[in-house]
């Protein structure tokens, strides 16, 4: 049934800068109107996270209860769209683990956030660049490949560009729609140009996992693959700006390098929102101490991130407004093809989130519907 047309007023976050006014929806935007009188609170498009392992006790890989409680913790900080985030476990349990995100979809809870798909993050890996990943990378068969696509559920992958078998996998992957990531990996600056030709040559879209971490860094003779990503203004790149992962001017010069192309992430765990203490990634033990996760050896593992905090970060470097809301919104919108969100514009999803004058969410929509908030 189609719902009434609700307004709000405030201070609009839209494509071309922010704008006092009044916002009309119903599922979808119907009306957006300059007012220059009107005071309010401040009016975003939903955030959406490509890469997000759990949050609020749960975890994409505990099944469909796991991926409820994550979702419905990361709502509550303004994420309308996201795509839970596998592990590189056995092959079982990363079956499972699809299994219990498609009963989630199936289901059409309209108290949660939408959920297109998964990242798949791993076992097409390097065991060289596990990060906080546990040690069950495969090298891709024709049969993986078939059998990861038949549960069409995975909408992004992250692969190492030069594990055997790998290139041949990223081209199934691009050819059916899926967005293939260069992520948790030692190649070279020559075998991601490579790479990437061979991807988007099958009409593909490429982006990087968490820009900066697990891949290396960059030197002026060897640029790695940080330095591919950067170079390549084209391809979309992921980043965890919680402080921890990535140093503020690493930050700012993606933002040079990237002005269209890079989005933020959470990579949050399941600890995420219960404080400090000991929880568990992949099977394995992870501590969290004022706000940082990481493995019993120190290794960075995931993050305590929401989305609202990366706006809080992104605006406390000097980044605008607007542009902070691009990439959080309308940057992973377009890298993962939903062209009906990501912006407050007519004809769009009525994703919607309300930040008090302190940044804080106030009131989250889905789709037109309140389901966090005042």
């Amino acid at each position: 049934m189609t719902r009434g047309v609700a307004r709000l007023a405030g201070r609009l976050v839209l494509p071309q800068g922010v704008v006092a006014g009044w916002l009309e929806f119903s599922e979808t935007i119907v009306g957006l109107t300059a007012d220059p009188g009107v005071s309010g609170p401040i009016i975003l498009p939903g955030f959406i996270d490509t890469h997000l392992h759990g949050g609020g006790g749960g975890d994409t890989m505990d099944g469909a209860g796991g991926v409820r409680a994550l979702a419905r913790f990361h709502l509550s900080h303004g994420t309308t769209t996201l795509y839970p985030t596998t592990m590189t476990n056995p092959w079982d349990a990363i079956l499972a683990a699809l299994d219990g995100v498609r009963e989630v979809q199936a289901a059409a809870d309209p108290t949660l956030p939408d959920i297109p798909g998964v990242h798949l993050e791993g076992p097409f890996i390097s065991p060289q660049r596990l990060g906080a990943q546990p040690p069950h990378t495969l090298e891709p068969t024709p049969a993986q490949v078939d059998a990861l696509l038949a549960c069409d559920v995975i909408r992004l992958v992250t692969l190492a560009p030069e594990m055997p078998g790998v290139g041949e996998a990223a081209r199934r992957f691009a050819e059916a729609g899926v967005r293939v990531s260069v992520g948790h990996t030692r190649a070279d600056a020559e075998t991601v140009a490579t790479f990437a030709q061979s991807v988007r040559e099958a009409g593909g879209t490429l982006g990087f996992t968490h820009l900066y971490n697990a891949m290396g860094g960059m030197a002026g003779r060897e640029p790695g693959v940080v330095g591919a990503a950067l170079a390549d203004r084209d391809a979309y790149s992921e980043l965890i700006l919680d402080l921890h992962h990535v140093y503020p001017a690493s930050f700012l010069a993606a933002t040079h390098a990237k002005p269209d192309t890079l989005h933020l992430i959470t990579d949050s765990v399941r600890a995420n929102g219960l404080g400090d203490g000991e929880t568990e990634l992949g099977g394995q033990r992870v501590f969290v101490k004022d706000g940082a996760a990481t493995l019993t050896d120190g290794t960075i593992a995931g993050s305590t991130l929401t989305l609202d905090r990366a706006l809080r970060n992104a605006l406390a470097l000097g980044v605008d407004l607007a542009q902070a809301s691009r990439m959080l919104s309308a940057t992973p919108a377009q890298y993962m093809g939903l062209g009906d969100r990501g912006e407050l514009s007519r004809g769009k999803r009525a994703d919607i989130v309300v930040l008090n004058d302190d940044l804080q969410v106030q009131t989250v929509y889905v789709a037109g519907r309140k389901v966090s908030g005042d």
